[in-house]
């Protein structure tokens, strides 16, 4: 038996929203067009999945989303909800609103984000804050710049609490760091560490039984179906590490080991390229585990900006001794089995 599985995204370019034929039970990637780049996704109270996206423009000659929010029961039927800011975050201009990550902090959805232009010598990390997962959000200013901290490229935050300990990481090739934050997390509070080298960027930090386990994205994020990005791995058995790949060695002198790879080459038009910056891993009412992340569908690589279009995938994780892995290491491409996710 067949059911019909509801994709929503624009109607330009050919992107209209469209059913997508697969058993029951089952989703078929890309789970949400047109482009969800650098996704964050958290599980709120009212019993949704929220999920949000590096800023893009979906259709042609039209504003880009600052930040699209879009939400979901089940992980792979999404609605497009509003954009989590009004206006954009004003402290650093001109500039980009790049790889959200949301978490709940004090009670409170806190939004950590990315501002920043290509090649911009001194991108930094904001927040902003809101009491409903589905915004507006409102801006609380600058975390950091790249100057204040001594590193170069500092975008990609990724937000870590622990007990009474909470923790900024972030980075991209040019080394991963993580901070303290104060009690509010709101502002840093101690020293900087640096627990990756200048490989990766997109890092993501899952504990599992004793282990801290590094996700971080490699390889250049945006060459429309050429596009190299691979997530790669490793782990620690503290926060501040020291990480290290499968190996043994070292993740600031060595890279990790590769869990997500697409098909770069020119030659291959179908399929997907470049998947990378995974969103947090989802824990479904069976106990597995569940990857969200951007890929390139190399049927249709850009968008009508000329953008590389990374529209949202899901892919299982299995974990065998004590390390992750996604089936043939690549994006699934056929039927899968949904999530086990109780939606009533």
């Amino acid at each position: 038996m067949a059911c019909l599985i509801q994709c929503k995204s624009s109607n330009d370019e050919g992107d209209e929203q469209k059913d997508v034929e697969v058993p029951e039970g089952h989703y078929k990637n890309p789970v949400f067009i047109p482009t969800f780049a650098d996704p964050t996704v958290i599980k709120a109270d009212d019993g949704y999945f929220y999920a949000y996206a590096t800023e893009d423009g979906w259709e042609y000659n039209k504003p880009a989303h600052i930040v699209p929010v879009i939400r979901s029961r089940d992980l792979v039927r999404w609605e497009f909800v509003r954009d989590a800011f009004d206006a954009k975050p004003g402290w650093k201009n001109p500039a980009f609103v790049w790889a959200p990550d949301i978490n709940r902090v004090n009670g409170k959805y806190y939004l950590y984000y990315s501002l920043s232009l290509w090649d911009d010598p001194n991108p930094g990390i904001g927040l902003a804050v809101s009491d409903s997962p589905a915004g507006p959000f409102e801006d609380r200013g600058k975390i950091l710049l790249s100057d204040e901290v001594g590193v170069k490229n500092s975008i990609d935050p990724f937000y870590y609490e622990e007990g009474d300990k909470k923790y900024l990481f972030w980075g991209s090739f040019r080394g991963i760091y993580g901070i303290a934050l104060n009690a509010d997390g709101t502002a840093v509070a101690g020293d900087k560490f640096q627990i990756a080298g200048d490989w990766m960027e997109g890092a993501y930090i899952f504990k599992r039984n004793n282990y801290y386990y590094l996700f971080g994205s490699n390889g250049h994020c945006c060459l429309g179906r050429e596009t190299p990005y691979n997530v790669r791995i490793g782990r620690a058995s503290s926060i501040e590490g020291p990480y290290v790949n499968q190996q043994g060695q070292s993740l600031i002198t060595h890279e990790g080991n590769v869990i997500l790879a697409g098909d770069p080459s020119p030659a291959v038009t179908t399929g997907f390229a470049g998947p990378g910056h995974n969103a947090e891993i989802i824990t479904d009412d069976d106990g597995t585990d569940w990857f969200l992340y951007h890929a390139v569908d190399k049927s249709r690589p850009l968008l009508p900006n000329g953008a590389t279009r990374r529209p949202l995938m899901i892919d299982r994780i299995d974990w065998v001794n004590d390390w992750p892995q996604i089936a043939n290491a690549a994006p699934s491409d056929t039927a899968q089995r949904k999530p086990a996710l109780r939606t009533e």
